[in-house]
């Protein structure tokens, strides 16, 4: 992907019990198949950088929808967090413009999170 071309897909994490962006969270993003009930398959995965952000998942984008998974347990695991209730957390949208950008950010903390459509 080009330097100067986003993802149409990005996504930022927060962790609002620390006050600072979540960085090293693995994420996956998947595809539902076209008719509801259809299986899952994934598209594509990175990982959050040092800011909390995961900008590069996509070259072009369908109609469609998608999830997105954050391995969150690895993240909390890793910071020393022994005590959390969600060990990953799946955010599931619908695509219906794929001109668009669409932004999924992620407030977390070890015992809620919540999201909305960015910019």
């Amino acid at each position: 992907m080009s330097a100067n071309r986003t993802s149409p897909i990005t996504t930022h994490i927060l962790d609002t019990s620390l006050g600072r962006p979540a960085a090293d969270v693995p994420i996956k993003l998947y595809r539902r198949g076209e008719r509801l009930g259809q299986e899952w398959t994934q598209v594509s995965s990175g990982q959050t950088n040092s800011d909390g952000r995961c900008n590069g998942l996509l070259n072009s984008l369908e109609a469609g929808v998608y999830k997105i998974t954050f391995e969150t347990g690895t993240y909390f695991n890793k910071n020393g967090i022994r005590q959390y209730f969600y060990p990953y957390v799946d955010i599931v949208f619908e695509i219906h413009d794929p001109s668009q950008h669409y932004h999924v950010p992620l407030l977390l903390n070890p015992f809620g999170y919540s999201t909305y459509r960015g910019s």
